[in-house]
C-alpha cells in the first residue's frame, strides 16, 4: 500500500509522481519477493537492495519487508550471495563483496523509514553473516577483496567503487548493531582500516577503473571522504565526468550518461552539503522519462539515443533515493548525509 505522496520541487517546477515510479518497482517485482533488473532479466543482490529502498521510500513497505525475506532465505552460508539470479536460479556463481553486503544499508534504511525494531532484530543474522563475509575478504592494506570465483579462489584485486560502498555497508550494519545493543569491535577496526586505506592508499586499489564515474564519486557518497577534500575531488574531475546540463557519463571516454549514476553524484552532493549544485543536476534528468513516466536507464550524448531501452527498477529506485535526499520526502533522507554519521573510533591509524 502506497502512502499517495506526490513530490512537487518548488522552485524548479520539477515533478516527480513517487508513487508512480515506486509502483514500477512494486509492478516487477516477483511473488517471492525477488526484484529483477526489469520484466524478464536478472537479479543480483545490489540493485536488488536498491530497488528494496526504492519501494520503502513509495510508502511500498510490506514489498519492501518482502524483498528483504527473499534475500535472507537464498543467503549462502558464508554470508554471501550469488552475482546473479533468475527467478531465484543462480546464474552467476560469483560472490562479490560489495553485492552481499549493501543488505546493512537497505536494511537500515528500512528501520529509519518504519522503526520497526522487531524487523531489525529478525534481519541481524542477515547482515551479521554478509558483513562478516566482507571483512573476511580484508587484505593486509586494509582494501577489500572484490570476490570470490564460482571456482572457490579469492580474486586479490580490490576495486575502489565497491570498497567505497562496503565501507556504507559496514557503517549501516554497526548502527543496526547499536540499535540492538550488540557491540562489534572487529568491525569498527575493519571499518577504520578500510577508511585509512581509500583515503591514503590509492595504489591498492585496481586504477584501470579510475575512468569510471563511480570510482569519482563512491568515496564521497559513501562517507570515506567529507569536508573540503569532497569539495576539491568533485571540482577537480566535473568536467572529465559531467556534461552539464545533461548528467554524468558513466565512462570518461564515452558519450554515454547513465540517470542511475547522475543520481548517485547528487546524492554524494547532498552527502556533503551541497544541496543547492545536487538539486541542479537532479533536474537535469526530469525530462528523461518513458510514457508511463518511469525513468530511462541512459542515453547518448548529443545524439539522445536511449540505451539500453530497459525500464530498470534499479534506476528508478535511484531517482527516489535521490529526491528523498534532496527534498526529505522520509526519514531515510538523511541515510547518506556526512553529518548524520558518527563513526566509531578505532585504534587504526
Amino acid at each position: 500500500m502506497c502512502t499517495g505522496l506526490n513530490l512537487y520541487a518548488r522552485k524548479q517546477n520539477v515533478s516527480i509522481d513517487v508513487d508512480l515510479v515506486g509502483g514500477m518497482i512494486a509492478k516487477t517485482q516477483r511473488e517471492s519477493g525477488e526484484i529483477p533488473w526489469c520484466e524478464d532479466e536478472k537479479t543480483d543482490p545490489w540493485d536488488h537492495i536498491e530497488a528494496a529502498m526504492g519501494l520503502s521510500i513509495g510508502g511500498f513497505l510490506k514489498a519492501a519487508q518482502k524483498a528483504y525475506k527473499w534475500s535472507a532465505r537464498i543467503q549462502l552460508e558464508d554470508g554471501s550471495w550469488y552475482a546473479s539470479y533468475m527467478d531465484g536460479i543462480p546464474k552467476d556463481k560469483t560472490r562479490d563483496t560489495n553485492l552481499s553486503s549493501y543488505i546493512a544499508v537497505g536494511v537500515f534504511h528500512y528501520y529509519l523509514i518504519t522503526g520497526d525494531l522487531t524487523f531489525l532484530e529478525e534481519m541481524w543474522p542477515t547482515i551479521k553473516s554478509a558483513i562478516n563475509f566482507a571483512l573476511d575478504m580484508q587484505a593486509p592494506g586494509g582494501e577489500i577483496y572484490w570476490a570470490i570465483s564460482p571456482a572457490g579462489r579469492v580474486d586479490p584485486m580490490s576495486l575502489l567503487t565497491g570498497s567505497s560502498s562496503v565501507y556504507m555497508s559496514i557503517k549501516c550494519a554497526l548502527a543496526v548493531a547499536e540499535q540492538l545493543g550488540y557491540t562489534m569491535p572487529e568491525w569498527i577496526e575493519g571499518l577504520s582500516r578500510l577508511k585509512y586505506a581509500i583515503q591514503y592508499k590509492p595504489d591498492l586499489f585496481n586504477r584501470s577503473k579510475s575512468n569510471y564515474s563511480m570510482d569519482w564519486f563512491y568515496p564521497i557518497l559513501s562517507g570515506v571522504i567529507t569536508g573540503h577534500r569532497a569539495h576539491q575531488r568533485i571540482e577537480k574531475f566535473w568536467e572529465k565526468f559531467v556534461i552539464n546540463g545533461q548528467g554524468v557519463r558513466c565512462v570518461s571516454s564515452r558519450p554515454w550518461i547513465t540517470v542511475a549514476e547522475t543520481c548517485e553524484l547528487t546524492l554524494a552532493l547532498s552527502a556533503m552539503g551541497n544541496l543547492r549544485l545536487s538539486e541542479r543536476v537532479f533536474n537535469w534528468i526530469q525530462n528523461r522519462t518513458n510514457k508511463d513516466g518511469s525513468y530511462w536507464c541512459g542515453f547518448t550524448c548529443p545524439d539522445m539515443t536511449i540505451w539500453p531501452q530497459y525500464k530498470t527498477t534499479w534506476t528508478n529506485a535511484a531517482v527516489l533515493i535521490a529526491a528523498d535526499a534532496i527534498y526529505n520526502l522520509t526519514p531515510a533522507c538523511r541515510l547518506f548525509s556526512h553529518r548524520f554519521w558518527r563513526v566509531p573510533k578505532s585504534s587504526y591509524g
